[in-house]
């Protein structure tokens, strides 16, 4: 079923419900850009999406006085993480009673956040009891410097998401069906924008089968709706006057004020602003309404780390393993003559439980490394050998 396919394309499985809101909504082709000129700011300033440029200090202050600031990421920009943390800093100057949200962990997760603010755990302990690997995925080292300048200052985490399973539940079986305490007490989504729902239906259609029905992308957007409204749920119970939350989170749930932003404002949170990252070298001109202000960056691609190993292929639960449901088009698993279908058994010598087992060792393979997986294909058992590309391929 869709809601509960994952990708394996890198360090993370995030699920390609994460990949098409977080990414493909992210990466999309910008149709409503206003132009092609350079925009007359440098890297290193804010500026607002009609290109005026902003002070540091006064956005700052404006900011410190919302009781919601959302900055959106690409969850595997290094850059975009250096930049969430450097907005933190300045934010926490200017309002100390600051706490920060992660689109990263479901609610389960909260103890193991509140065990690592009180200097409980190290950092292979924090990830062994948030199941930072299962639940998220995406390289823990991108977010350990902004988890430890929280701690660094008993600057409180809070746990935005909810687990796949939940989000499964209320989006196929509908939210009277769940009772209030099973789903945190989070409430019904407010009805999306015309246009959110558009691009929803362009990403769902971009990454579908071609035998994906009507009701799957009900569902699908069913299950974006609660995502955005568990974490908008999350913030608005966190806030008070006086205090700041900034959430951190995939830019797709953010763009164009829909998503996150837009249940807010349904449960009464208008005092909030959108922040985005937005790459200067790139020499286009963002829509207007993209976000409240932007940030510049430079070229930063020679100093984001080598991409990670990929295997190219959307994978599902199974009994005694995970199933393929979907290859990439020239990727490593279409090479390997791998079907939607087979059932990977084990990876590397270790049985395979759930898809994140697999996400977490095709993390570990170095370039050039080869891995054998142990497929299961119409009742006949038989390994593959993958061979991971070396750094200079």
């Amino acid at each position: 079923m869709l809601l509960s396919r994952r990708l394996i394309p890198a360090l993370v499985a995030p699920g390609l419900l994460a990949l098409s809101l977080c990414l493909a909504l992210a990466l999309a082709p910008l149709a409503a850009a206003n132009g092609n000129a350079c925009p007359d700011a440098a890297p290193g300033q804010w500026q607002a999406t009609d290109g005026t440029p902003l002070s540091t200090p006064a956005l700052l202050s404006e900011l410190a006085t919302q009781r919601v600031v959302l900055l959106g990421e690409q969850h595997d920009r290094l850059a975009h993480h250096r930049w969430q943390l450097h907005t933190l800093a300045g934010l926490h100057a200017h309002q100390p009673d600051l706490v920060i949200g992660l689109e990263m962990l479901p609610r389960e997760a909260q103890p193991a956040l509140d065990a690592w603010i009180a200097g409980e755990l190290d950092e292979a302990a924090f990830l062994e009891a948030s199941d930072w690997h299962r639940h998220w995925g995406f390289d823990p080292g991108l977010y350990l410097p902004i988890l430890h300048f929280a701690r660094m200052h008993r600057i409180p985490l809070l746990a935005l998401n909810v687990t796949p399973a939940l989000r499964q539940r209320l989006a196929g079986k509908g939210w009277d069906a769940v009772p209030s305490a099973e789903r945190h007490a989070i409430t019904p989504p407010a009805a999306p924008p015309a246009a959110y729902r558009e691009a929803l239906t362009e990403v769902f259609r971009a990454h579908s089968t071609g035998a994906d029905s009507e009701a799957s992308l009900e569902s699908f957007i069913a299950a974006q709706l609660v995502w955005d409204r568990a974490m908008a749920t999350a913030l608005a119970e966190a806030s008070a006057p006086g205090r700041l939350v900034v959430g951190l989170m995939g830019q797709g749930h953010l763009r164009h004020g829909h998503g996150v932003p837009h249940q807010l404002y349904d449960l009464g949170i208008a005092a909030q602003l959108r922040l985005l990252p937005w790459s200067a070298a790139d020499c286009e001109a963002p829509p207007r309404d993209l976000a409240d202000a932007l940030f510049l960056l430079g070229d930063e691609a020679p100093f984001e780390p080598t991409a990670p190993p990929r295997l190219g292929l959307w994978v599902d639960g199974a009994d005694d393993g995970v199933r393929v449901q979907g290859i990439g088009r020239d990727s490593l698993a279409e090479g390997l003559g791998l079907e939607v279908g087979d059932i990977i058994l084990r990876a590397a010598g270790q049985a395979l439980r759930r898809p994140s087992d697999l996400t977490a060792l095709v993390s570990r393979q170095p370039p050039g490394s080869l891995m054998p997986l142990e497929i299961r294909r119409d009742g006949s058992v038989w390994e593959l050998l993958a061979r991971f590309p070396s750094a200079s391929e």
